[in-house]
C-alpha cells in the first residue's frame, strides 16, 4: 500500500488531493493559494511530509481535442519541478473536464457559484486522483 499525492496546478491556486493505491479512492486535501512560489513549494513540501507518498500525480490540461496549449506546458514544467525537488516519480493524467466535473460534483453537494471558489481545485485534484486510479495501466 502507498500513498498518491494528486495536484490540480494552477498559476494562482493548486488543489491537492490524497488517495491510496489500497483502495483506490482519491479524497480531497486543500487548495493552495500563495502568490509567491517559494511560498507554494514550502506549502508543497509540508504535505509530502505529511503524507510520505510514493508518487505525484500532475493534471496535464488540454484542450478537447487533445491539442496542448499555454496550460499544458505550465503544468509540464510544475511536474518537472516536483521531480526534481522531491525527487518522486511524477505522472502525468489527461485533465480534461476535470474542473466541469468538479464544479458538477460541488454543485450536487450544495455548493454553487462562487462558494465553490474554496473547494474546486481540491476537488478537480481529486477528480484527476480519481482518473489515475481508475485507468488502467498501459
Amino acid at each position: 500500500m502507498s500513498t498518491i499525492l494528486a495536484f490540480d496546478f494552477g498559476e494562482v491556486r493548486i488543489g491537492v488531493a490524497t488517495g491510496s493505491t489500497e483502495i483506490g479512492i482519491a479524497t480531497p486535501v486543500e487548495t493552495i493559494a500563495f502568490e509567491e512560489n517559494d511560498k507554494k513549494f514550502a506549502r508543497i513540501e509540508a504535505l509530502i511530509k505529511e503524507w510520505q507518498p510514493s508518487l505525484l500525480v500532475v493534471g496535464l490540461p488540454c484542450y478537447l481535442d487533445g491539442t496542448e496549449h499555454d496550460m499544458t506546458r505550465m503544468a509540464r514544467r510544475f511536474a518537472n519541478r516536483l521531480n526534481g525537488r522531491f525527487s518522486l516519480p511524477v505522472h502525468l493524467v489527461d485533465e480534461r473536464l476535470s474542473s466541469a466535473a468538479a464544479s458538477s460534483a460541488l454543485n450536487e453537494t450544495g455548493l454553487k457559484g462562487r462558494k465553490q471558489k474554496t473547494a474546486l481545485d481540491q476537488v478537480a485534484a481529486m477528480q484527476i486522483l480519481q482518473t489515475y486510479f481508475d485507468t488502467p495501466p498501459v
